[in-house]
């Protein structure tokens, strides 16, 4: 699979990481920065670059990294066809994978070993979305609201 990876400072040491792994798993990982340590960098766009690749790769998943993730997962979120999950163990991997089809990971490097982290992006590759009826209903409202900005009824 085709994973797209974005960064700050905060997150690079764990995505170079992830590069090695991602590549020794059989995965295409395509790296759009950070592309050097530089604590004074800005996180948005090389996280806004990792999300709008992954949303253009309809069969890529995408990981956006951070000191806590956070903004990150905001950013990438702003991106038209992004649903990116802000992650924090394995049970939420997997829920935003077989819920929420979430298409992009959020980490904060600061919060997790380089273990853990890798561990919760194996788990997020792993998990299928459900095909649910009820999620794909949900997730279609999101769609819809962002493609016309109109708030969808309550059921």
């Amino acid at each position: 699979m085709r994973v797209y990876l974005g960064c700050d400072h905060a997150g690079f040491e764990l995505k170079q990481e992830l590069l090695g792994w991602l590549a020794g798993h059989g995965h295409e990982p395509v790296d759009c920065g950070a592309f050097q340590y530089d604590p004074d960098d800005d996180y948005p766009p090389f996280v806004l670059q990792a999300a709008a690749r992954t949303a253009a790769d309809p069969d890529a998943l995408g990981v956006v990294i951070g000191g806590s993730g956070n903004g990150e997962a905001i950013a990438a979120n702003k991106v038209v066809g992004v649903r990116a999950a802000l992650v924090w163990n394995e049970r939420i991997a997997r829920l935003a994978r077989e819920h929420n089809d979430a298409n992009v990971i959020s980490l904060g490097a600061r919060q997790h070993s380089i273990a853990e982290a890798i561990e919760l992006v194996r788990v997020f590759l792993a998990t299928p979305f459900s095909g649910d009826p009820r999620h794909r209903r949900r997730i279609a409202m999101i769609g819809d609201y962002e493609r016309d900005r109109v708030v969808p009824g309550g059921s």
